[in-house]
């Protein structure tokens, strides 16, 4: 199993980021918080998740060892899937959503695209024991540039929404703030579309 790696960042985008180690490059999939941790980044250590399915090798990567453990325990949780549990993270930072399994806030779970009562109900069931609340990492500033609407876009894509619909919500979320992070884009699209 790989456990983490070191290298330099060659493509980033929301979704995912390669990283090239030794001459191999490694497509992975992240939230919108890894993204938000190496934004500026020239090289990083990525925390790796592995999925191997009889269909596909998956890499899942993470900059911090708590938002990995939190990925972890989601897809334990029957109907919670790797994508699900990736949408999660995007739509809501670790600490949030430890705090909203912990409390039994199934609201806030159900604000998460894909979640209905009663995956949130059988996430709060089966973590609300295992969660132990952890403080959260101080806030990442990123900054917006002419890129945003397309990087926003193309997580949105990746994630699996139509492209025209994600391109109205976030074309309306930038228009009420021209400055937003991308990751900020993406995270109110999640709970708008």
């Amino acid at each position: 199993m790989i456990d983490y790696i070191i290298g330099k960042i060659t493509v980033l985008n929301p979704a995912f980021v390669v990283v090239e180690c030794n001459g191999i490059g490694y497509n992975l999939n992240i939230s919108l918080n890894t993204y938000a941790a190496i934004d500026k980044a020239v090289s990083c250590k990525i925390l790796v998740h592995e999925a191997i399915r009889e269909d596909a090798h998956l890499l899942y990567g993470f900059f911090e060892a708590d938002e990995r453990d939190l990925f972890r325990q989601l897809i334990t949780v029957s109907g919670v899937g790797a994508s699900t549990a990736r949408i999660m993270l995007s739509s809501l930072k670790p600490a949030d959503l430890r705090q909203a399994i912990s409390e039994g806030d199934v609201s806030l779970l159900k604000s998460v695209k894909g979640i209905g009562l009663k995956t949130a109900q059988r996430i709060i069931v089966d973590l609300k024991d295992k969660i132990g609340k952890h403080s959260g990492s101080g806030e990442i500033i990123a900054f917006s540039d002419n890129t945003a609407r397309e990087e926003s876009l193309s997580a949105l894509v990746m994630l699996g929404f139509a492209r025209n619909s994600a391109a109205k919500v976030v074309d309306n979320l930038l228009k009420e703030n021209k400055t937003l992070p991308v990751e900020e884009v993406v995270r109110k699209a999640l709970k708008l579309l």
